[in-house]
């Protein structure tokens, strides 16, 4: 799903860049397999065993933020867009 200032392939490139820059290093290392949902604005993140609690709480910060979701560990991405899933909404 997209979102209304940045297409899907935006959100994808950003959250990738986020997480390649600046994430990675500091998150890899004990959390392989966790979900990481990451604000492509601000960088900040979220790491959870449960996708949607850690995209609550990304979205709690900051509401209507773009979000890039992925598992740590693996090179597919997840979902990316406001609402990953209708709970959100």
């Amino acid at each position: 799903m997209g979102h209304s200032r940045y297409s899907s392939e935006e959100i994808v490139r950003r959250g990738q860049e986020w997480y390649e820059r600046e994430i990675r290093s500091k998150v890899e290392e004990g959390n392989k397999g966790k979900n990481l949902i990451i604000d492509i604005e601000t960088g900040e993140y979220e790491i959870d065993d449960d996708q949607l609690a850690a995209a609550h709480r990304a979205l709690a910060k900051h509401p209507g933020a773009a979000l890039y979701g992925m598992r740590i560990g693996y090179h597919r991405w997840i979902r990316s867009g406001t609402a990953p899933l209708p709970s959100l909404a």
